[in-house]
């Protein structure tokens, strides 16, 4: 049976060109890892990703439709505003004539499956949750024409509405998994997923929810991740980022595990990046990985704030995220930070504590981090906890297709009108950095006069606003200071760039 599995194309997102909370990401690797179990389950696999040769959605029509597959399988990102565009686009194919089994996978799917099940009828099912032991049931049982309505994890419409036989228990086993397919392009670093899951429940968090609502880690063995790493360098990688959630994982155990893959992989001559949970890295990690050739880091730290850390459900003190930050620094790796400034039950309070840290810890330096550290707000996804909670208060309004956004009221004014006027100011410092003849453009450097210049005006900024916001009792109108802000940035940039060429 031929079957074709999708990595369907992108819009960027105006409003949200910042944001990369819409899917883990290690969504980059789910449809490869879905191809390769289909071929290894025998079928003839087509695997299309789309992201790494810039299609659009027309070509991609064609291409379905020249394939004709009897299972066309779409690793459905939410991509924001534009994602309606994705199911204009199955609706077209079957208006074309297609007439394949088109089953959505992935997170947004997972999140939002009866959502999507109610609202798309161009789409048949949805693989709810891990997915690749679901589209090999489904694939087999297409292939031979049997009913598919009892295969876990797999969800469809009914005439009461939608069905599922049993959720679809994760693979307490993740070796079992095939090396994913890969459509290289022009990529000079290899994403490898080394873990799947995370042991924690954070509020914002989509992943305990795909995993069945638990906190499902289990790590691949070293010598699986190692042969797999081994296959890639023959490929000609000597670069790799780990996208595992939290790539450590819990305990002794998680520890242990990770000490011996960094045993495998020093002598591969390679050098990587990861993301982990401030609370899982000590001395002796952080000694093995560096000398194994780990150059970068992302760490979770996401408040300042003891009473917003509970809150999110991080279970990780400000004090894990101060000691992790430290010894990062100690092996001369200079992490990035994943920080929630602003969050719809934040007080004025948090928004000091939060400063206070960052500049306590030397996080508001340059100019790259600083935009991005200082506007950062709680974004709420359908099925996470929080948007669970928020609804359940009354605080929670449905945005975006499908109402897969939520957007919450804020508790307090000030923390909102504060949201409002420093995500618009670095928004539009980092739209400028993105653009080739900016005098901060970031490929040219985040460390010059000009980004100095800025950087100092955003950190004033934020503590101006703060100010205002616990003195006053009438705050300003938003949309004057916005436009403001926005003058006074304008003309900052143009000037310094002008007496830097001095």
């Amino acid at each position: 049976m031929i079957a074709l599995v999708l990595e369907h194309p992108r819009i960027r997102s105006e409003k949200r060109f910042n944001d990369i909370a819409n899917t883990p990401l290690w969504s980059c690797l789910i449809g490869g890892y879905a191809a390769a179990c289909l071929e290894r389950a025998g079928h003839d696999v087509h695997f299309l990703d789309t992201t790494k040769n810039d299609w659009d959605f027309d070509r991609t029509q064609s291409h379905i439709l020249g394939v004709s597959p009897a299972l066309l399988c779409i690793n459905a990102v939410y991509f924001w505003e534009h994602t309606p565009k994705l199911f204009d686009s199955i609706s077209e194919l079957r208006s074309a004539g297609f007439e394949g089994h088109v089953n959505l996978f992935g997170f947004f799917p997972t999140l939002a499956y009866q959502a999507i099940l109610r609202e798309a009828p161009a789409v048949d099912t949805i693989a709810v949750g891990e997915c690749e032991h679901t589209l090999t049931e489904l694939a087999a049982r297409l292939s031979k024409r049997r009913e598919w309505t009892d295969v876990p994890g797999l969800a469809y419409r009914t005439s009461r509405g939608v069905g599922m036989a049993s959720p679809r228990i994760p693979d307490p086993c993740p070796d079992t998994f095939p090396f994913p397919f890969r459509d290289r392009g022009g990529a000079t670093t290899a994403s490898v997923l080394a873990s799947r899951g995370c042991y924690n429940h954070c509020s914002f968090c989509p992943v305990p929810v795909f995993y069945h609502d638990g906190a499902v880690w289990r790590g691949r063995s070293p010598g699986n991740v190692a042969e797999e790493m081994t296959r890639l360098t023959n490929l000609g990688f000597r670069d790799f980022y780990f996208v595992d959630p939290n790539f450590v994982g819990p305990g002794k155990r998680g520890k242990s595990r990770v000490l011996d893959l960094a045993e495998l992989i020093r002598p591969m001559g390679i050098t990587f990046g990861m993301e982990t949970r401030s609370n899982d890295l000590d001395a002796e990690i952080l000694e093995h990985l560096t000398s194994a050739g780990l150059k970068s880091l992302l760490l979770g730290i996401e408040s300042g704030s003891p009473w917003v850390l509970g809150n999110l459900h991080k279970s990780c003190s400000q004090d894990a995220g101060e000691r992790a930050l430290s010894l990062c620094r100690s092996v001369a790796i200079e992490p990035e930070v994943g920080f929630l400034m602003f969050v719809p039950d934040s007080t004025i309070d948090d928004l000091e504590q939060n400063l206070e840290f960052l500049q306590r810890n030397n996080l508001l330096d340059r100019l790259d981090r600083t935009a991005n550290l200082l506007c950062h707000c709680e974004i709420v996804l359908m099925g996470t906890s929080g948007y669970r909670v928020f609804k359940e208060q009354g605080r929670l309004m449905e945005t975006g297709m499908f109402g897969f956004e939520g957007e919450v009221s804020y508790r307090d004014a000030r923390v909102k009108w504060m949201s409002e006027l420093v995500v618009h100011a670095c928004l539009y410092v980092l739209q400028d950095m993105s653009r080739s003849e900016s005098s901060i453009y970031w490929r040219k450097s985040v460390a010059g006069p000009v980004s100095e210049t800025v950087n100092d005006y955003l950190v004033k900024l934020f503590q101006q606003l703060l100010k205002t916001a616990r003195e006053t009792t009438r705050l300003p109108r938003v949309d004057d200071l916005k436009a403001d802000i926005k003058n006074e940035l304008r003309e900052m940039i143009s000037r310094a760039a002008a007496d830097a060429k001095m």
